[in-house]
């Protein structure tokens, strides 16, 4: 896999946007790959998501702040401007806050105006068969990809695991499998790389 083609000299930027789940603790991993494939990587978290990560340590990995909250009025932005986002895990709260618009936290505010700027977004929702099934999740993840947003979801990437048994599967979790997806809507097959 070839990494992402800035437009100028500096790295193209990824945000990589974890959610309250306990596979956000290993959210180092997709930090570790989007950076051995050419990325500079920011990590963003939800308030939840914040509960399961090592900021210190993600700070030290990325060379970025890991940022939770909105800033201060008047403060600088502590983060380069993103080129593509990958919001994994994606927890159900979040997806159905984002598919109607809810900005509450910064990680969705900054999803709602990415979006809006055209910038490539890649979901992949994580959570258990029953809250899988609620119909707003469905169809919160519906209107996503209806709105260009690269959703990896179903047994296709991920198979659903039984409520309370999610930490028995974090092992097997696919964290190449964002980064693949991006680099296909980047780089669609046919498609000359400059």
């Amino acid at each position: 896999m070839t990494g992402p083609h800035p437009s100028s000299e500096r790295r193209a930027v990824l945000y990589v946007i974890a959610c309250g789940s306990p596979l956000a603790r290993h959210v180092g991993r997709l930090v570790e790959l989007a950076q051995q494939d050419g990325w500079d990587v920011c990590v963003v978290t939800t308030p939840d998501g914040a509960k399961f990560l090592d900021p210190v340590a993600l700070a030290r990995q990325t060379g970025h702040p890991v940022r939770t909250s909105y800033k201060n009025p008047g403060d600088p932005d502590v983060l380069p401007p993103a080129d593509a986002m990958i919001v994994c895990p994606a927890t159900v709260n979040t997806v159905n806050k984002w598919a109607v618009g809810i900005t509450d936290t910064l990680a969705l505010g900054l999803l709602v105006e990415a979006q809006g700027k055209g910038v490539p977004l890649v979901a992949v929702p994580y959570t258990n068969a029953a809250m899988a099934t609620h119909p707003a999740f469905r169809a919160g993840i519906a209107r996503l990809a209806e709105w260009g947003v690269t959703v990896l979801f179903g047994d296709q990437f991920f198979p659903l695991h039984p409520p309370g048994a999610g930490e028995r599967h974090l092992h097997a979790f696919p964290w190449a499998l964002p980064l693949a997806a991006l680099h296909e809507r980047l780089c669609p097959v046919g498609q000359a790389v400059a």
